[in-house]
């Protein structure tokens, strides 16, 4: 799991437990970096692998309002020309009446059309035509946040998820663990269920979750879905939980980069370098930002009883406040100490000398 840490350092009051803790934690980063592709290039590199063992194979994609297409007739060269697509989805092509509806047709569909409106209108006895769609504009994929290049992909043939985020360089540092597909759903189309989590926000809109951790990892085609013209594919940024207190050693901001892995009050305590000695564990709460009323609920934790595994750790949510207090008698204590100890050794030094 890879955090960024904004914060002040201060080790030297740790407990011993902590440090375990946290040496623990790095060691299971590590392992968890080898086997689950944990930094953003070893992740935009499978992006890339999959991506290329994944690729559709090429079909003739439907033609679409605003594509420009190229029209050849073999030998009558006054009848080839370029001819853009109107909004309406029609062409319009000399000498022949009225318009010709092009969107949803494919090239060949289209030629086999032009060919017979030809024959019907006496233009040629047996006509010869290709259609070639030389720019494509109807079928574009927008993708945005937490990707290397936010772009618009034209579909000119099926495409899966792993292509556009390939085409996009793949993933940022601070992607989240999830990726998000908004399409516009056809009237009268029942709610999909698959093992990703596929939702319906309106009538006419469906979102479609896609853990990224299901899709890198899981070897299942079901996570890989095929993408089309008008989806929007969004990868958001991972959220950051704050810990914050006397009672840890290194308090501030950390960014969840866990790629599915749920980080909880442990984990947080231990990214935050652990409890000084004087924090008063069992006085934590979590502040959470209640969507309801927009105040922030406080959640009491037990940090001894889950320490002690007598409770259950509790996962933390984006934004969170992780708050844990300390005792200031006994801080004032041990620094009145300490300065009673330096105090004491000058003086010894002096009499020696």
């Amino acid at each position: 799991m890879d955090v960024t840490v904004r914060g002040v350092s201060d080790w030297q009051w740790a407990k011993p437990f902590w440090l375990a803790v946290v040496l623990a934690v790095c060691g299971a980063q590590a392992t968890y970096g080898q086997e689950k592709y944990e930094t953003p290039q070893q992740t935009n590199e499978k992006i890339q692998q999959l991506a290329t063992l994944a690729r559709a194979h090429p079909v003739d994609t439907p033609i679409g309002s605003g594509d420009l297409l190229h029209i050849d007739v073999f030998d009558v060269p006054e009848l080839s020309r370029d001819v853009r697509v109107s909004d309406a989805g029609d062409i319009s092509y000399p000498l022949i009446p009225g318009k010709i509806q092009a969107s949803g047709q494919t090239p060949f569909q289209l030629e086999e059309k032009l060919e017979q409106l030809l024959i019907e209108n006496g233009l040629v006895s047996h006509p010869q035509v290709s259609v070639f769609v030389k720019e494509q504009n109807s079928q574009p994929i927008s993708i945005v946040g937490a990707v290397q290049h936010t772009m618009v992909y034209q579909v000119v043939r099926p495409t899966t998820l792993l292509e556009v985020l390939s085409a996009a360089g793949g993933i940022t540092d601070d992607a989240g663990s999830v990726i998000l597909i908004t399409r516009q759903a056809p009237p009268g189309t029942a709610k999909i269920e698959a093992t990703s989590t596929k939702s319906d926000s309106g009538s006419d809109q469906q979102i479609i979750t896609i853990r990224l951790q299901d899709l890198l990892e899981s070897g299942n085609s079901v996570y890989n879905v095929p993408v089309y013209g008008g989806d929007v594919v969004s990868v958001p940024r991972a959220g950051i939980v704050y810990v914050m207190g006397f009672g840890v050693a290194q308090p501030g901001g950390y960014v969840m980069q866990s790629h599915g892995d749920q980080v909880t009050v442990l984990k947080a305590v231990a990214l935050a370098h652990g409890l000084t000695s004087f924090a008063k564990a069992d006085d934590a709460v979590i502040m959470r930002t209640n969507p309801a009323t927009g105040n922030r609920d406080q959640i009491p934790v037990r940090l001894k009883e889950i320490q002690n595994r007598k409770a259950d750790d509790v996962p933390m949510k984006s934004n969170d406040i992780l708050y844990i207090p300390d005792s200031r008698g006994k801080r004032m204590l041990a620094r009145g100490t300490e300065a009673m100890l330096g105090i004491g050794s000058q003086v010894a030094i002096y009499r020696v000398h």
